[in-house]
């Protein structure tokens, strides 16, 4: 049974439409970061594991999450609605099987305006700079991910804000990691965005990023 970190910041109307579709043989692990929409409270109602942790940072989540996880396979995605956790399967499958190390979900919009183009573009930009550095082309840095919970340990991360997903990628490809990309779906996150759908959240996330590649 894979364990499923999302991290969340006042997700209260997601976490519904998040949870239900959730695959039943899937652990979910709510981290919450600092709510003030009693997030966890409905996560808990609903039956979630739930952990806080009080340091503010995506990473800081994500690796509270990954500590927190006892499956051996563990998957990441974000907590708004925008991913379909129905497509879990199809990411963390090749990670059970031994087929892939480290797989990303590639984000297809699933209607106009789901991946706004602030995003989409600088996106696109961060992946063809870094693809010579994981072996080849990347389409996307994949929210929605999974990997072996031991290994990711090792790996030694240490970013705590939004250059997370980023230096996980990077440092499982100097690993020598399998990194292997599927189709995800992408729909219009539930609620006020607080990093991709605002161009100040987007350019604060590449600063992440970029102090990761340094």
């Amino acid at each position: 049974m894979p364990d499923v970190v999302l991290p969340v910041l006042d997700e209260a109307d997601a976490i519904p439409r998040v949870l239900a579709r959730l695959p039943g043989d899937y652990e979910p692990i709510v981290v919450d970061n600092g709510s003030t929409d009693g997030s966890p409270t409905i996560a808990l109602n609903l039956g979630a594991r739930v952990v806080i942790e009080p340091s503010r940072g995506f990473g800081a989540a994500c690796f509270t999450g990954l500590r927190a996880a006892t499956s051996d396979v563990v998957c990441f995605m974000d907590c708004d609605g925008s991913l379909d956790p129905a497509d879990l399967p199809l990411v963390a499958a090749p990670v059970a099987a031994s087929d892939a190390d480290l797989v990303l979900g590639t984000r297809h919009a699933t209607r106009p305006g789901a991946w706004p183009v602030h995003a989409r573009v600088a996106n696109q930009a961060l992946t063809r700079l870094i693809a010579g550095r994981v072996g080849g082309r990347l389409h996307d840095l994949g929210p929605m991910r999974a990997a072996r919970r031991e290994p990711l340990l090792e790996l030694g991360m240490v970013d705590r804000r939004f250059g997370w997903p980023l230096e996980m990628l990077l440092r499982a490809a100097n690993a020598g990691w399998r990194i292997v990309e599927v189709p995800v779906s992408y729909e219009p996150r539930i609620g006020r965005s607080k990093v991709t759908g605002t161009v100040r959240g987007t350019a604060r996330a590449l600063l992440d990023m970029a102090r990761v590649m340094r």
